[in-house]
């Protein structure tokens, strides 16, 4: 079994590695391997590809990696700590959260654009607070999570849509947002969201025993000496936290939660701790990669990584909502 986890990470290090390369070299602008190593070096004669790889490929690379990881992880823990394989980072209002704050920021403060992406990670945080209020007023049960989640987000998605509505120039600032792209990522703008999620990463493997736990029930996870109202307020934070960091620079980019959990599963199993990993790895493989079509499929044109993540998310969602009512049938 432990030789079975090496060889899982050794392949996905190197897919890492290897997708990674490709987002470098690959592009609307194409650069050949000569100039590629030139351009590393920034030799003279390759300073237009030095810049293209250093300002450009590299910083937008980064950022695939860290929304990958960030969004796995959220994903990984909020279907644990709710017990539903349904759950995602917008479950709970992370998306709908920063959307509306960043609504509220664009109509009036339109001048004050760089600190959206604080607008963000504002609104998404202060969105999971708001529903762990409820969840301890109502009660601890997974279910109250994701009915809590339901319901502050379609009440934020209302108060989007009205702003929306007001201005016309919001709305289309707005959209761009909403798909999630990696587009103009810069890496000063990634140093905070990476120690977030980097915090939240350590944070998920100390406490993957006890989440995992959590997966056989409230009663059997007590019995064994978890403390399930703990555990489950510090994985919703985790969770939210990542997701966050990763909206702040990233936009409201889905699926991803949804997704990964479930294909890392395929590959290494349901314990906690080597899925935390294996999500990681598998996720930030797939942003990357995704992110690579979008720029080289319609070149120059670009189709942000957000469309293509809901093209592959959206039936994959619903190939789930079938199974389960198949295997409840």
């Amino acid at each position: 079994m432990i030789n079975m986890k090496k060889r899982n990470y050794i392949i996905l290090f190197l897919a890492l590695l290897v997708s990674c390369m490709l987002g470098i070299i690959f592009g609307s602008v194409k650069i050949e391997p000569e100039m590629f190593i030139k351009g590393l070096v920034w030799s003279e004669d390759a300073l237009n590809q030095s810049i293209i790889i250093y300002h450009l490929r590299i910083p937008r690379v980064l950022a695939g990696l860290l929304a990958g990881v960030g969004l796995s992880i959220s994903g990984v823990l909020l279907q644990s700590v709710t017990g539903n394989d349904l759950a995602g980072p917008n479950i709970i209002g992370v998306n709908a959260g920063a959307g509306f704050f960043c609504i509220l920021m664009l109509s009036f403060f339109p001048t004050m654009l760089k600190f959206l992406p604080i607008a963000a990670f504002t609104g998404a945080f202060l969105t999971t607070l708001l529903i762990l209020l409820i969840v301890k007023k109502v009660n601890s049960k997974r279910s109250t999570v994701i009915l809590a989640g339901i319901a502050v987000t379609t009440l934020l998605n209302a108060g989007i849509s009205f702003l929306s509505l007001l201005d016309s120039d919001v709305l289309a600032s707005y959209n761009s947002f909403s798909i999630g792209g990696l587009r103009g990522a810069e890496i000063d703008e990634l140093i905070v969201p990476g120690i977030i999620i980097a915090v939240c990463f350590i944070i998920s493997l100390l406490f993957s025993r006890q989440t995992h736990l959590l997966c056989l029930g409230d009663s059997v996870a007590s019995s064994l000496g978890v403390k399930t109202k703990t555990v489950r307020f510090i994985g919703l934070i985790c969770a939210s936290a990542s997701a966050a960091a990763v909206v702040s620079f990233a936009g409201l980019l889905g699926f991803v939660g949804l997704v990964v959990p479930h294909i890392s599963r395929r590959i290494c199993g349901s314990e906690q701790k080597n899925l935390l990993i294996t999500s990681g790895f598998v996720g930030a493989i797939l942003v990357i990669i995704a992110d690579l079509v979008g720029r080289v499929l319609l070149a120059p044109t670009e189709i942000p990584v957000g469309i293509l993540m809901a093209i592959l998310g959206a039936p994959f969602f619903l190939f789930l909502l079938i199974r389960r009512r198949t295997d409840n049938d």
